[in-house]
């Protein structure tokens, strides 16, 4: 027997068999289709796009209070929907977003005591499907989720790209591995976002959307096939998620596209994530900042007493109101935080306190002389000594005037982790408080809940080049292609002195750059970050070419289009802000010329203000080729990159 229930056009249907149900859903535009099908083996999902298998049979299971879910249990009837979502943006890749699914909910309820009843949601969009399960009910209150067992059974053998790591307690920081799928070895902690493509077919992206009051998910292979598996809790590595009913899990994303660089542009996470929770933003402010950290806090030989002080903190704030640069960061100096801590290197000490400053830094000094100059003020502090002191913590940057906050060193990603780090966010919002997470796992779409969470580490940047051979190109491109699928990414870019390759060496103070600095310019459209870091120190960038670029680069965006994309090699993306457009273009180590229409600008003439790469750029990193010419949609554009290289390009409108 076949049901068909149609809505605003589109068959969506289901159908009943001897022993189980099927139930399938298309994407709007019809290219997508995922069938799921429970039965008395259990549940499993498959995916097609254009009519061609993407993920083969795909078992899901639950493991709740000790018993597997779905076994002896039965299903409920379907509900079918067709929704189109619209929303703004705050913080993202747009500003606002319109967007269309279908869904199907399947409820399934335990048949013996306790009687659980939990929802599996299924959703297609035009650029790929998310599932959850709801917790709906049950005759406890509570429940102890042991296991989730979701596969990804990718067809054939796909190119994986993914960043592994050894165990649940990481920085998710780490090179990345492209080999085939099968090539990993077994029982691997795989990172997410992961990035395959299918030999002869799309791109498969996988990751997460809505992590809130749940464990942070990984993927495993086992037996071949790609699985799931949840960071436990520190306390109980047997207990994934402790949780009351009504319950939500994340979404679980699977982005699908013939073209790479779709998945760079999409906003699936963001729809999938819960609307604001914060009611005013009129004070959330991104911008760019300064991080003296980075550079190792150089200063003028004359500045006198430098140090964690008002004279220090006076010369950072001046650079910024010369520059037009939104916030300053007091950091630590001489390898001690600002605040008085007892500790051992960063870690927090039994006497930790961020609520005091060191002697001889008063705080609201500081951010009275730099509210006067127009000048916004963050601090770093280390969560393990924030959190125990946050309500007081808070209120005293609020009264001090901190406009937000870096939080550092949280290296896990278990419910109780991702609980703390939401709760930082809710509670900063009652202050005014913006957040930047460090050591800390990936986006996961909340820029929309918490718009005022700015941005998110969890990537090995350019702050490796302090102690270490520093980042390649190669290793800009990866970040690209994978990380920046979930979202904001935090870089520790601006560095200003690449050199080449031969002369690289490690420098903890005035740290070095492989590359060219187009390369580092690109960088500033290419991640999506609403806080944009400025690492260097001000005499590495006043008089440079190229500070103006990094001076006038907006931090968040109207529109994201990806204009060309070849994974490993090079990347061009072009974000829009009001009518002008920013184009950021990188490279990898090999030379090369490419050639693209100009159709994402919009009607009217534009003055594209040009920094590009010189033909001495090998030997000559530092130097911009700067051009402007009046170019309109109808045009072509040609780059030559060089080999690390990249362009930077300010398309101003001058008329419509």
């Amino acid at each position: 027997m076949v049901n068909k229930l149609v809505l605003a056009g589109l068959i969506l249907s289901f159908s009943v068999h001897a022993g189980g149900q099927t139930q399938k859903i298309t994407s709007p535009n019809g290219k997508i289709t995922v069938a799921v099908t429970t039965n008395k083996d259990g549940t499993s999902y498959q995916i097609s796009s254009e009519k061609k298998l993407v993920i083969s049979n795909s078992k899901l299971q639950l493991t709740l209070d000790g018993k597997t879910f779905p076994n002896g249990s039965r299903l409920l009837k379907p509900i079918l929907k067709d929704t189109t979502e619209e929303y703004d943006l705050l913080i993202g890749r747009a500003s606002h977003v319109k967007t269309r699914y279908r869904e199907v909910v399947i409820p399934i309820q335990q048949k013996d005591s306790p009687h659980t009843k939990v929802n599996l949601v299924f959703r297609a969009f035009d650029d790929g499907v998310a599932f959850r399960y709801e917790f709906v009910s049950s005759d406890k209150s509570t429940f102890l989720l042991q296991d989730e067992s979701d596969e990804f059974n990718i067809v054939g053998n796909p190119t994986a790209k993914v960043l592994t790591l050894p165990n649940f307690t990481s920085s998710h920081e780490g090179f990345y591995t492209t080999t085939p799928l099968q090539d990993l070895p077994s029982e691997k902690l795989m990172d997410m976002p992961a990035l395959f493509q299918i030999p002869s077919g799309p791109f498969v992206s996988i990751t997460e959307a809505a992590l809130l009051d749940y464990a942070g998910m990984y993927l495993i292979k086992e037996n071949g096939i790609l699985k799931s598996t949840l960071s436990p809790l520190p306390s109980d590595n047997t207990i994934l998620v402790k949780g009351n009913f009504p319950h939500k899990s994340p979404w679980r994303v699977i982005m699908i596209s013939n073209n790479v660089g779709d998945f760079i542009s999409s906003n699936i996470l963001t729809t999938l994530s819960p609307p604001s929770r914060i009611k005013d933003v009129s004070w959330i402010k991104p911008g760019k900042t300064t991080f003296p950290w980075w550079n190792g806090n150089v200063v003028p030989d004359t500045l006198n007493a430098p140090g964690n002080n008002f004279v220090t903190q006076k010369y950072h704030i001046d650079f910024c109101k010369r520059a037009g640069i939104a916030y300053h960061t007091v950091v630590e100096y001489g390898l001690h935080q600002w605040y008085m801590d007892d500790g051992i290197g960063f870690q927090p000490g039994p006497n930790s306190d961020v609520t005091t400053p060191v002697p001889g830094l008063d705080m609201k000094e500081v951010c009275d002389y730099a509210h006067s100059q127009g000048v916004g003020v963050r601090v770093w502090v280390q969560w393990a000594a924030l959190y125990p002191k946050l309500d007081a913590a808070f209120e005293k940057f609020e009264q001090w005037g901190l406009s937000g906050m870096m939080v550092d060193f949280m290296d896990r990603d278990d419910q109780e982790m991702v609980n703390i780090q939401n709760e930082m966010l809710e509670k900063a919002a009652q202050h005014h408080l913006h957040i930047q997470f460090h050591g800390a796992y990936k986006p996961t779409g909340l820029n929309r809940t918490y718009p005022n969470e700015f941005t998110r580490e969890g990537t090995l940047n350019y702050e490796v080049n302090k102690w270490g051979a520093g980042l390649s190109p190669e290793h800009d491109l990866d970040i690209a292609f994978a990380r920046l699928i979930a979202g904001s990414t935090d870089y520790h870019m601006g560095g200003f002195r690449a050199v080449p390759d031969s002369m690289y060496r490690t420098q903890y103070t005035r740290p070095l750059m492989h590359g060219t600095r187009c390369h580092m310019l690109a960088m500033y459209v290419i991640l999506e970050n609403a806080l944009g870091m400025v690492c260097d120190y001000p005499e590495a960038y006043e008089g440079e070419p190229g500070f103006d670029f990094v001076q006038q680069v907006p931090t968040t965006w109207d529109e994201t289009k990806v204009i060309e994309a070849s994974m490993g090699e090079y990347l061009i993306i072009a974000r829009r802000k009001g009518t002008d457009w920013y184009l950021g273009a990188i490279n990898n180590s090999v030379a090369r010329e490419i050639q693209f229409p100009l159709s994402f600008l919009s009607k009217g003439t534009f003055n594209a203000i040009m920094s590009m790469d010189t033909e001495a750029a090998r030997e000559y990193p530092n130097k911009i080729n700067r051009e402007e010419n009046s170019v309109t949609a109808s045009g072509n554009l040609k780059l030559k990159l060089a080999g690390g290289g990249g362009a930077a390009i300010h398309f101003k409108e001058i008329s419509k």
